[in-house]
């Protein structure tokens, strides 16, 4: 195997969590009793540029295909981030009612319904692009990349910001991916991405953000030199707290000299080098932390179950998925999964076959223990769920360490 983005043939394992289904292939009751497909999770690390990266075992088009479960509209945190993010756009940016905001997986609309100004989304997912259109977003449906993005130019469909959240990690071709986007940006306009920040996930041991949607895992110095060889340049770049610690960063065409580059590039770049985020070594040891946690959630999970206590999750989230496969646990350790999206409940998790219920079924069994999967959403969570102390129940966050609150 190569690395998607310099070619390097790839040796060094990063990390592997066996097999897995995929995260979100739920299932309905009268599947329980058919078989599963499970894919290798490995994911390496290239010694030259250090891009780490999924082997590409689950094909995209299977993943995000008419029956996607995963709404963004169901954090409230999440929508309010992206309100705020609308507004500071187009301040900054000074976008009107001549501008085209154009959002790569738009997903439900859940944030292009903010902009005051043209919007257009892309969404492969039907499902979720229906929504969106129901909230009056016009949406293209379809994968992004180089096809597309000559497809809508030719239609005089270009943006002045063209942004995609959580979207870049998901990209199996992220050369095409990144080269469709510099096709789609008008002379002058902007892009701007989130991603999960690679140094977070090393450092806050957050293997379970880790699965076959995600095809890569990504730092700013690889995606910059990634943009570069698009001939896309970076002018700013912040650090979020959204998702265990993210990434945006703000890109023009090379040749744009309207705008300035924020000190912010060299000083994310620096503080990466000085970590050893393009030393190989840095990138070693990330089993052994995943293994730790491995053990302190069966341990836990075994002694609740040894004293009669009842056990269940809030968040049906790929991340818990992962988690709960890596572990190897079932239903028979967790009685059931708590999780606002509709979509989600009445289906069985992927390999752990653990029922997806609604909050009423939370209230009506009174479990001791609450595991909270979606660990970035734990502050919104717990406060939503305070009332399982009314019984004494207690919240459980398994990374980056297990703690009980």
């Amino acid at each position: 195997m190569n690395c998607r983005f310099c070619k390097h043939k790839l040796s060094n394992v990063f990390i592997d969590l066996v097999n897995s289904p995929a995260s979100n292939s739920f299932l309905s009751r009268e599947n329980l009793n058919e078989p599963e497909t499970y894919f290798p999770l490995k994911v390496y690390t290239c010694g030259n540029c250090f891009l780490v990266q999924i082997d590409e075992y689950k094909k995209s088009d299977s993943i995000f295909n008419e029956k996607y479960v995963y709404y963004s509209s169901y954090s409230t945190s999440w929508l309010e981030h992206s309100k705020k993010y609308a507004v500071e756009m187009t301040n900054r940016f000074g976008l009107n009612d001549k501008s085209l905001v154009i959002e790569i997986a738009s997903n439900d609309g859940y944030l292009l319904q903010y902009f005051n100004v043209p919007v257009l989304g892309i969404e492969p997912t039907l499902n979720t692009a229906e929504v969106a259109r129901t909230k009056g977003i016009e949406t293209v449906v379809d994968f992004f990349g180089v096809s597309l993005a000559k497809k809508l130019a030719g239609e005089n469909k270009k943006a002045d910001l063209l942004l995609g959240n959580n979207v870049l990690a998901h990209v199996p071709d992220i050369m095409d991916f990144v080269g469709g986007m510099k096709i789609l940006l008008k002379e002058e306009g902007v892009i701007t991405m989130e991603f999960p920040h690679l140094l977070q996930l090393l450092k806050k041991n957050q293997f379970d953000t880790i699965y076959h949607e995600h095809f890569s895992y990504l730092s700013f110095f690889t995606v910059k030199q990634i943009f570069e060889a698009n001939e896309l340049e970076m002018f700013d770049v912040e650090e979020l707290n959204t998702h265990g610690g993210s990434l945006r960063i703000y890109a023009k065409h090379k040749n744009d000299k309207t705008k300035e580059i924020s000190q912010n590039v060299s000083l994310i770049i620096e503080k990466e080098i000085a970590e050893g985020i393009n030393n190989i070594q840095f990138y070693s040891g990330f089993q052994q932390q995943a293994f730790n946690i491995k053990k302190s959630v069966l341990k836990f999970l075994l002694e609740q179950r040894e004293a009669g206590k009842k056990v269940a999750g809030y968040g049906a989230a790929a991340k818990g998925n992962t988690l709960l496969n890596y572990c190897g646990i079932k239903n028979d350790l967790i009685d059931f999964v708590v999780d606002a999206n509709p979509h989600k409940q009445n289906m069985f998790l992927p390999g752990s076959h653990i029922p997806v219920v609604n909050e009423a079924f939370l209230k009506e069994h009174e479990p001791d223990f609450v595991i909270i999967f979606p660990w970035n959403l734990k502050e919104e969570i717990m406060k939503q769920l305070n009332y399982i102390r009314q019984w004494d129940g207690k919240f459980v966050v398994p990374v980056p360490e297990l703690i009980i609150v």
